[in-house]
């Protein structure tokens, strides 16, 4: 695993005051589609931790069917319809946003390894739509 070098530090005031104000978890996205899981009866467990990784979680984790489902922010994990470049300390940034995604693939092999099915989704994604696809493969037979 390569590591990104230390943080340049931010570019603004306004900056970093808006990168202080990002939610790891219990995010909109998050939060919705867990409350309708809920709605339609479904148990869950929030921020599980992914076996064998440290300071790594599954943001919603179904542990008795063994699904592990992510809800994957545009601009942290790279999606290919909204996410962003910065242009100030664009360097780090890109090599930070690349290790990001290589964790995320790293994360999914370990879980699929562990006999785990795994779902992304992002974030922009209809909460309803991610919901019905998460009750699709949490109720189907195993």
């Amino acid at each position: 695993m390569h590591a990104v070098g230390p943080h340049p530090g931010a570019s603004s005031l306004a900056v970093s005051q808006r990168m202080s104000s990002v939610r790891r978890r219990d995010t909109k996205p998050e939060v919705d589609v867990r409350r309708i899981l809920h709605a339609r009866g479904l148990r869950y467990r929030v921020a599980y931790p992914v076996p064998g990784m440290a300071r790594r979680s599954i943001d919603i984790a179904f542990t008795k069917v063994k699904v592990a489902v992510f809800l994957d922010g545009c601009f942290w994990h790279g999606c290919p319809k909204h996410g962003t470049q910065p242009h100030a300390n664009a360097d780090w940034w890109a090599a930070k946003l690349r290790r990001n995604e290589v964790r995320d693939a790293e994360t999914n092999d370990v879980l699929s390894t562990a006999a785990r099915r795994v779902l992304r989704f992002w974030e922009h994604e209809d909460p309803q739509l991610v919901a019905v696809r998460i009750c699709s493969v949490v109720k189907a037979p195993h």
